[in-house]
């Protein structure tokens, strides 16, 4: 079983309308078909998201991230580094610019009192989407509702790792991995399984 994400709310159509710097190519188009689908379907999404470096994948992961943000969730993207988890984050904040969608970050390097405001904002939902590295997984890090994790370059983080994402969530939440590697589809299909391919 998976949330059921039915509805494009006011902050993805007024995203669409107003921030979005280019219009989406039919692969993004149809990937974020794909995606549609999934979150309304009532099984959890896990999916991989295969693309070029520069190809609109984190364009594609904040539009998902605001579709669980408009049905009363939180989003989080996880990255194997924390120079990705910086890139991500400004790429994000440049997208939304003026929205009003808390965005942070957590690493291993915030330390005291900072870490101690993410975790409280993080349960009082004052954060919308979470970006970090593996340090998102530690037990301390408790959303109040966690509806979508998109993982980036999956490959560098184990299958257990993952799955410690679902313990994060009262139903598992919807997974999108994000790849620049680019993977025959049939070897995808064995190294990622359990996962559909965009």
């Amino acid at each position: 079983k998976g949330y059921v994400f039915g509805k494009l709310g006011p902050i993805f159509n007024a995203f669409f309308a107003e921030n979005l710097p280019f219009d989406p190519n039919e692969a993004q188009k149809r990937v974020m078909h794909e995606i549609r689908d999934d979150m309304r379907s009532g099984h959890q999404m896990n999916r991989l998201l295969q693309g070029d470096v520069g190809s609109g994948k984190t364009l594609v992961a904040l539009m998902t991230m605001l579709i669980a943000i408009d049905n009363g969730f939180q989003a989080c993207m996880m990255a194997p580094t924390e120079i990705l988890a910086e890139q991500h984050l400004s790429t994000i904040r440049a997208f939304l610019k003026d929205m009003p969608v808390g965005v942070d970050m957590l690493t291993g390097m915030v330390k005291g009192k900072k870490r101690e405001k993410i975790l409280h904002d993080l349960a009082e939902v004052k954060i919308d989407i979470l970006v970090g590295t593996h340090a998102i997984i530690e037990d301390t890090v408790q959303f109040k509702q966690l509806g979508i994790a998109v993982v980036d370059e999956q490959h560098r983080f184990g299958v257990a790792q993952r799955a410690k994402l679902w313990g994060k969530s009262e139903n598992p939440p919807h997974i999108l991995v994000m790849t620049a590697t680019p993977i025959p589809r049939t070897l995808a299909m064995t190294i990622y399984g359990d996962l559909d391919v965009s």
